[in-house]
């Protein structure tokens, strides 16, 4: 019994290692250090934390209607192509769908009017 039980804390403590090695978190932001980190740390951390990020979950298509909708109300610029398909593919594969950590975002009409909204 009591091999057993040593067993099985090892196997729990290797894996956790493990998972702590495979998904190396960076310090300063709390992102998932991986490809596409540098241009996400970048580009979304100059106006807001990278706790909204982390908070966040969505596929690609949710993750660029977040986007969208900051490009048109927050003054977010426009990325061009490249730029933009590396950021979707980071915040998908790393913050991929799943429960959600905060409500949904309110629809454009229930907003106040924004000075940086393109007409």
């Amino acid at each position: 019994m009591k091999k057993s039980l040593i067993v099985g804390i090892l196997t729990l403590f290797i894996g956790v290692l493990h998972v702590n090695a495979s998904s190396k978190v960076d310090e300063q932001t709390g992102l998932i250090i991986a490809p596409g980190f540098e241009e996400v740390k970048t580009n979304c951390t100059v106006c807001h934390s990278a706790k909204f990020i982390t908070l966040q979950r969505g596929d690609k298509a949710s993750w660029l209607s977040m986007i969208r909708w900051m490009q048109k109300t927050q003054g977010l610029w426009e990325f061009d192509k490249p730029l933009e398909e590396t950021i979707l593919t980071y915040l998908a594969t790393n913050y991929p769908p799943g429960k959600a950590s905060r409500r949904p975002n309110l629809k454009h009409t229930a907003l106040p009017p924004n000075p940086y909204e393109k007409p």
